[in-house]
């Protein structure tokens, strides 16, 4: 994260993902998910400084579905976690305590602090480059890595479709009533488009020969030593948020709550 993005291996950030998200699976509290999520950001957007501003949109629109998921999560932790201490408000099963309120917000800031660990770690990365990455320094299989490739290129294909379908439907006359039944019918129909492009896809790989033997790749996948200054930081972090967590006296194991 202090060197050059575009140097680090796909695979490496993915594993930098899953070290930052190593918090949010041994402590519930806020304070730690609330340092790494700190650290994320300033980090992230010190990357091109002259960028900041393009980069901080950037962050925060690709964030908002976590932003609208955290309080819901921590909402009903809140409602229905387990009581102790002061009680808060109680009608029926909802029963909200001090210790409800301390574990949903730290619920919450776990939701965000996933969130962004995906995002800052994996933001941008060409899909090839990372299945170059799986299949050449992870060595997964390459009939299972060059599949998930082209199911995430018939992506975009998808969205394509899905706006053409409504332009269609929308010229035809039958886009501007009952929209429940309008996205039923747009679903299934884009479900057997898929389907098909799926399968032609299948057999046009099938009879190139993906899948059969040993193969070559047209580009070599490397890891060096901003892979390794990547993984330095994400390490880092998580041990600034696991130490802040400890200082405050916010540590809570797991396996102690559950």
């Amino acid at each position: 994260m202090l060197t050059r993005i575009d140097q680090v291996n796909p695979v490496t950030r993915l594993a930098a993902a899953m070290i930052l998200t190593f918090p949010l699976l041994v402590t519930l509290d806020w304070v730690s998910a609330v340092a790494v999520i700190a650290l994320e950001v300033v980090i992230y957007l010190g990357l091109k400084l002259r960028m900041v501003a393009q980069r901080a949109r950037r962050l925060a629109l690709r964030s908002l579905p976590f932003a609208v998921a955290a309080p819901l999560t921590g909402l009903s932790m809140a409602m229905y976690g387990k009581p102790d201490g002061q009680i808060f408000f109680s009608w029926g099963l909802i029963l909200i305590s001090e210790q409800s309120l301390s574990y949903g917000a730290a619920v919450a800031a776990r939701v965000i602090a996933l969130g962004m660990a995906c995002l800052v770690t994996l933001m941008d990365v060409d899909p090839t480059d990372m299945a170059d990455g799986l299949a050449q320094v992870w060595h997964l299989p390459a009939r299972f890595v060059l599949g998930t490739l082209a199911g995430v290129r018939l992506i975009a294909h998808l969205i394509a479709d899905w706006k053409s379908m409504q332009l269609a439907r929308r010229a035809r006359g039958l886009g501007d009533r009952r929209a429940l039944w309008r996205f039923a019918t747009l679903a299934f129909a884009l479900l057997v488009s898929a389907l098909r492009r799926g399968s032609t896809l299948a057999m046009a790989m099938e009879a190139r020969g993906f899948g059969h033997g040993p193969r070559t790749w047209a580009r070599e996948s490397r890891v060096g030593l901003p892979d390794f200054v990547y993984l330095l930081v994400a390490t880092t972090i998580v041990g600034a948020g696991l130490a802040a967590a400890f200082i405050t006296g916010s540590f809570r194991p797991i396996w102690t709550v559950m």
